[in-house]
């Protein structure tokens, strides 16, 4: 009998990746969705769609039933919510405890943790998967470096083989709904951005981080992190560049100094509590990524896993063109 491999999140971004990875290297796919009935994703692949919702036990048991390999993809990723607590935070917390368990429950051999380089964090140095990040201002980032350390404790209360992958942040294709990433690029392909946050990014491509997640689960050692990001960060003016470099005319917005930019988190954050709608800006994002380049060592998934990610300019570039065929 086959192994089977089961994708939560499979309709997200690095997760439908993953099922085109996996499918593509012959590996009979289950793509866990929240909605099965929500097949656009999915078309001309061969994998069996079922429900697999993080937060609901049954689903998930029954999700996992006869799977050799999980790789828990599925999370909460926005950075704002009326309740960030509730919504995010515990959301990703709950959501690792089931999933463990379950895994636990179906004797499953192997399960690839998606954390992320927000639990390692940032400081302009070049950070390990020996770093944690203690900066819990943020609520998406206090949601991963929590739920990874849960997912530690749990792994060792199952005696589940698991390791963690570290991703930072995913441009490219096989996208239903823009993520906040995808979104800031889209913004600047449109001339949406209308100031220079002096943010940098540290972008890699999903179809890399789906086979360097891969290589995890075939060459990995149990109890291990991988960080699976890019040799270097990106200011704007890379991804102005990046667009140029194909001869899209982008904008080029102002810089606007940081105190500016914490004045116009805080008329977002009040305007988001009256409409109810994400505030583009929190005023978390300002003092985690102005001016901090977010800088990493990938040496160790080079060498273990054989990770070997396309730069982020050349990402950068494949995200532009596919956002205008999109």
């Amino acid at each position: 009998m086959a192994n089977i491999r089961l994708v939560t999140g499979a309709n997200g971004h690095l997760g439908n990746n993953l099922v085109r990875e996996l499918l593509e290297q012959g590996e009979t796919v289950r793509a866990g969705v929240r909605n099965a009935n929500n097949t656009i994703q999915f078309d001309g692949l061969d994998c069996q769609l079922i429900e697999a919702d993080m937060l609901d036990q049954t689903s998930m048991e029954k999700a996992l039933e006869g799977v050799d390999v999980l790789y828990h993809v599925a999370a909460v990723f926005k950075h704002w919510a009326k309740d960030p607590e509730t919504e995010i935070v515990q959301a990703n917390i709950q959501g690792t405890e089931i999933v463990l368990s379950a895994a636990a429950k179906a004797n499953v051999k192997k399960v690839v943790y998606v954390s992320s380089v927000a639990a390692i964090g940032h400081d302009g140095s070049l950070l390990t998967e020996e770093s944690w990040n203690d900066d819990i201002s943020n609520p998406y980032y206090r949601s991963k470096i929590e739920s990874e350390k849960r997912a530690w404790e749990l792994a060792k209360q199952y005696n589940l083989w698991m390791v963690a992958v570290l991703p930072s942040a995913m441009v490219g294709p096989n996208i239903d709904r823009l993520t906040d990433t995808m979104q800031f690029i889209e913004n600047i392909r449109t001339g949406a951005l209308a100031i220079n946050p002096s943010f940098f990014f540290n972008f890699v491509d999903p179809r890399d981080v789906a086979k360097g997640m891969i290589a995890a689960s075939e060459k990995g050692k149990s109890g291990e992190r991988y960080i699976l990001a890019n040799d270097r960060s990106s200011s704007l003016e890379d991804i102005i560049n990046a667009a140029e470099s194909i001869a899209l005319k982008v904008q080029k917005p102002p810089v606007v100094p940081k105190w500016l930019l914490y004045v116009l988190s805080g008329l977002m954050g009040f305007g988001s509590k009256l409409t109810g709608k994400p505030a583009e800006l929190i005023s978390s994002q300002v003092s985690m990524f102005f001016n901090v380049k977010q800088e990493y060592n990938i040496s160790k998934a080079r060498t273990e896993l054989g990770y070997n990610p396309k730069s982020s300019h050349d990402a950068l570039v494949e995200t532009f063109k596919y956002l205008e065929q999109r």
